[in-house]
Order: C-alpha cells, then sequence, then structure tokens
C-alpha cells in the first residue's frame, strides 16, 4: 500500500465550537469586553459547533496510525489571542480532539498561515478569509455557525457539488450566458474531454488517498458522494473526468435541478459543499453546508 502525506484540515475556532455568545460580545463591545468574557469562563469548556462532528470523525482515522505519521492532521486558525486561545485549548483537551498546532493572530487575517500548514481544505465563518484562501489555490468553505447537529453515522460522509466546486466553472458558465439547452449541447459535443479541475479536486484527491488506507464497502470508515443538478446526457462527461483522474466517488447523483437537501440528509452528509447560495440554503435545513464562493455563481458576490 502507498503511503500517502496526511490529510491537512485548517479550521477557525468559531466552526469548531460555539463561541456566538463571545463573538456577539466582541461585534458590539469590542477586544477588551471580549477577553475579559474568555478570562473569567477558560475552564468553562466551550460547546460542539457546526463542524465538531466532522472533525471529530476525521481525527479517528487516525486510530491503528503511528503516532508520529497520522492519516489526518486539525490545524486550528483562531484571532483569538494566545490569552484569550486558552479557553479554546482547554475545550479542545475536554473535548478529547487530538490537535496540537495553531495559530492565534490577535485580530490579524489567518488566511495567509494555510498555506505553510500545507492544508487541502479550510472551514471558516468568515467568508473574506475564504476567498482569500481560495485565492491562494486552496480548498475552503464558509460555514455558518450554530450548534452541532447530532451525528446518524460512525462512517464520515462528505458530499460534493461537481461544477465550481471539483470540477472548473467553464460548463456552468455556458448554462448561465446561453442556457440549460446550449449547456446539453456544450457537454454531449465534449463527453470524451475531461473537465477543468476545480478548487477542491486538491482535497477530493487527498481524500480518496486516505481512502486507499482502508477496505472498501460498507465497512471503509469514509463514504463520498457527488451531488449534483446535471442530469443524463451531462453525466457522461463527469464519470468520464474522474476516471482519467483516478479518483472514486462511491456515490453520484443526478439531479437535474431537484432541490439537494432531502438528497443529503438521505446520504447522511456530515458536510455538503457546494458554490451556489440557493443549494446551501436548500442543504443546511438538512446537513452541515459550506458555501464555496467560486466562480460565475459568485462573480456578482465577489464584487459586493
Amino acid at each position: 500500500m502507498q503511503n500517502h502525506p496526511p490529510l491537512v484540515i485548517a479550521i477557525t475556532a468559531r466552526a469548531l465550537f460555539d463561541m456566538e455568545d463571545s463573538h456577539d460580545l466582541f461585534e458590539r463591545e469590542g477586544v477588551e469586553a471580549f477577553s475579559a468574557y474568555q478570562r473569567v469562563r477558560e475552564d468553562e469548556p466551550l460547546s460542539p459547533g457546526i463542524a465538531f462532528p466532522l472533525v471529530r470523525k476525521l481525527l479517528a482515522l487516525n486510530r491503528q496510525a503511528p503516532a508520529d505519521a497520522p492519516r489526518v492532521e486539525v490545524i486550528l486558525l483562531s484571532r483569538n489571542s494566545a490569552d484569550t486561545g486558552l479557553r479554546i485549548f482547554n475545550s479542545i483537551q475536554h473535548h478529547g480532539l487530538d490537535i496540537r498546532r495553531a495559530t492565534f493572530t490577535s485580530g490579524a487575517p489567518v488566511w495567509p498561515y494555510i498555506r505553510p500548514f500545507g492544508a487541502q481544505l479550510f472551514l471558516s465563518a468568515n467568508p473574506e478569509s475564504v476567498r482569500r484562501a481560495l485565492e491562494a489555490g486552496v480548498g475552503a468553505a464558509t460555514i455558518l455557525p450554530s450548534g452541532a447537529a447530532e451525528s446518524r453515522h460512525d462512517q464520515l460522509r462528505i458530499a460534493f457539488d461537481g461544477d465550481a466546486v471539483i470540477f472548473g466553472d467553464e460548463s456552468e458558465r455556458v448554462s448561465r450566458e446561453q442556457g440549460i439547452e446550449a449547456f446539453g449541447i456544450h457537454e454531449r459535443e465534449r463527453a470524451r474531454e475531461p473537465l477543468s479541475g476545480g478548487p477542491f479536486r486538491g482535497f477530493l484527491q487527498a481524500l480518496h488517498d486516505l481512502q486507499e488506507a482502508f477496505p472498501v464497502g460498507e465497512g471503509a470508515p469514509i463514504r463520498t458522494a457527488l451531488v449534483t443538478a446535471r442530469s443524463a446526457p451531462a453525466h457522461e462527461r463527469v464519470i468520464r473526468t474522474l476516471r482519467e483522474w483516478g479518483v472514486r466517488l462511491d456515490e453520484a447523483l443526478f439531479l437535474g435541478g431537484r432541490d439537494k437537501g432531502e438528497f443529503l440528509e438521505a446520504f447522511g452528509a456530515d458536510i455538503f459543499f457546494d458554490d451556489s447560495l440557493h443549494n446551501i440554503d436548500s442543504a443546511r435545513r438538512h446537513v452541515a453546508a459550506g458555501h464555496v464562493p467560486h466562480g460565475v455563481a459568485n462573480d456578482d458576490a465577489g464584487q459586493a
């Protein structure tokens, strides 16, 4: 079996823990009030946040891996100071999360540290940080902070949209600029021409490499799904592209424009990544969802 570098996930404290009370205080009254609030409560563990179940399942993949060669590493990035960050580290220890590396920036942006850590995925509640990470070539998504949902599976289940997430947005541009009929013709004519890679191609490849450490099948600890608005015959180019890349997705749902939320709930996704805010709004009523502000669907949003 081939040895691969670990899958590295960078995550902010607000995505990992429920910190909305203290964040609201920071927004209202500033850094001194926030710091005092955190110091008084530094021995009071923070509750799990929206990405906590995902992180716990990712770190569980290190069981039976050598301590000096983990399969997954999670890096904490926080705009707290090291002083106020003590509550975050205490909470990490309380919940038994094996997170050893962290950066505390005292209010400065955290995104410059994502690349030096070698992360393939960055999760944050800050849209600007996510945009900057994407510009730096890292798969990144904005997640709306909330408490952690109850997980229905021990298995780690991750779902992806296709165009502008796993793949580039060229085909989506055709659909938006020329209509769905032109999109269908475009895809049929290029069925044997691989799609370009999107911002999550690197993360998908790293996840696939990690899956190879485990047996295939129902007992595998990771399950992946493509959940796309595409329908036949535009499916062929997607399938051939993944084959060309040598990447396996366990499930592929070609929904032909149907709302994705109930399908993601049926799959049991721990998190779903999509470039469309409309799809994210549908998804987050059922599962944790990360918005990928990339591609033609976000051209206007990026100017706002």
